[in-house]
């Protein structure tokens, strides 16, 4: 398996553009969630990112919050995440970012948890609910272990905190498309094409774009106005909910597919 950075380093040199499907592990089921990482993996995702179900998930909008309620009642916890990832890494070559809230990381202890992701063959981390300034003391910890921690940018973050965020995060910078929490819409913030612009001239990391992306025409506007990779989740995981798993399955590759060709 790749590391983030080395994911965009070679995407960058064939100028293509990243696709990063997000689903929720242990929705329907953790045997489910194994193989849609297989599925994805080979159905063109460059990265892919898996949310580890929490109770008060604030950033997450109602499809993504219903899975995540889902696997919680089945019993699916951070260590049996984990046992499952161990297993399915050694076969996925596309990088693995996990999601998870930061009261889960502080429960644990922040080293003693980056120690267990690196060990299941996690390379990267995207909290949601971090600050920049505790984010900072976590980049230090996370980099003993080789885990790239992504960092977010809002559509109402401020220019100086938005070139603080951009020095800091590694693997890309995540740029979130909307203000509120994640799910399907029908059109795009404007907002974020001047976001894009803004981003690019203060750095040159790889910038992904997500919440509120659902259609593959979606994810070709949002190319075209310069980002780096686009990131979908309630249209994943709406699908992967969808029918039998076996269903679940063929649906999320085929969309992982349409949306990886709309970026060619």
């Amino acid at each position: 398996m790749l590391s983030v950075s080395q994911c965009f380093e070679e995407l960058r040199s064939r100028n293509e553009c990243a696709m990063i499907p997000f689903i929720t592990a242990g929705d329907p089921d953790l045997q489910t969630t194994a193989k849609a990482l297989q599925v994805l993996d080979q159905s063109g995702a460059d990265v892919i990112e898996l949310g580890v179900p929490y109770s008060d998930p604030l950033a997450d909008g109602p499809v993504i919050q219903a899975a995540a309620t889902r696997a919680l009642q089945r019993g699916t916890r951070l260590e049996q995440v984990l046992e499952m990832l161990s297993g399915i890494a050694p076969s996925v070559r596309s990088p693995i970012i996990l999601f998870s809230y930061y009261n889960p990381i502080l429960h644990r202890g922040i080293e003693p948890f980056f120690q267990q992701i690196a060990n299941a063959g996690v390379r990267g981390l995207v909290v949601p609910d971090l600050p920049l300034e505790e984010a900072k003391d976590l980049l230090k910890i996370a980099a003993r272990y080789k885990i790239e921690v992504v960092l977010l940018v809002a559509p109402t973050t401020t220019q100086g905190r938005i070139e603080d965020i951009a020095r800091h995060s590694q693997g890309f910078i995540y740029l979130v498309s909307v203000t509120g929490v994640t799910g399907m819409r029908d059109q795009l913030q404007s907002r974020v094409k001047d976001l894009l612009e803004y981003l690019k001239s203060v750095t040159n990391k790889p910038i992904g774009v997500g919440f509120g992306i659902s259609q593959p025409e979606q994810a070709l506007q949002v190319k075209n106005w310069g980002a780096d990779a686009i990131i979908v989740g309630s249209a994943f995981v709406k699908r992967l909910a969808e029918g039998s798993p076996e269903e679940g399955l063929q649906a999320i590759g085929e969309f992982c597919q349409n949306l990886k060709s709309a970026l060619s």
